[in-house]
């Protein structure tokens, strides 16, 4: 096994699907929280995202914007909940290089566009034990 070569690795967010923002939001807005900025649409994930901070990290709820899109299958195949977690990394390209060498399988073999102009790519459920991790690029860091 090599050496990591990333310089900071953090949890980054917790992803939540839902049908419905308004309705996902509920429990995080009960707790006191309120959404962090506007929500926005992701078009290259096909989802409208709402945030919450929590701590250093955040929730991102998750709600399809297509039938046919990632978010979308995932509802109705498991319903409402958990839907990936997502660490931070300094320099995309540099980790899915090294993490390829350790055979780790990708959803995309290139980086996709993500939220408020992160770059973010998508490890196989199938390798990481059945948990969809997402590592992901704040644009300070290109």
């Amino acid at each position: 096994m090599t050496s990591p070569l990333f310089v900071h690795l953090s949890l980054d967010h917790i992803a939540i699907a839902t049908p419905r923002l308004e309705q996902g939001s509920l429990p995080y807005t009960a707790l006191g929280l309120s959404p962090l900025e506007p929500d926005e649409n992701v078009p290259s994930q096909e989802v409208r995202v709402r945030v919450f901070k929590v701590g250093d990290s955040l929730i991102e709820l998750l709600e399809p914007t297509s039938e046919t899109g990632p978010i979308a299958r995932f509802l109705a195949t498991r319903g409402p909940g958990l839907h990936h977690l997502a660490l931070r990394v300094d320099n995309l390209e540099l980790e899915m290089a090294r993490l390829r060498l350790e055979g780790v399988q990708f959803i995309s073999d290139v980086p996709q566009p993500g939220r408020a102009g992160t770059r973010v790519a998508f490890l196989h459920p199938k390798w990481s034990g059945g948990t969809l991790l997402e590592l992901i690029e704040h644009p300070e860091h290109r």
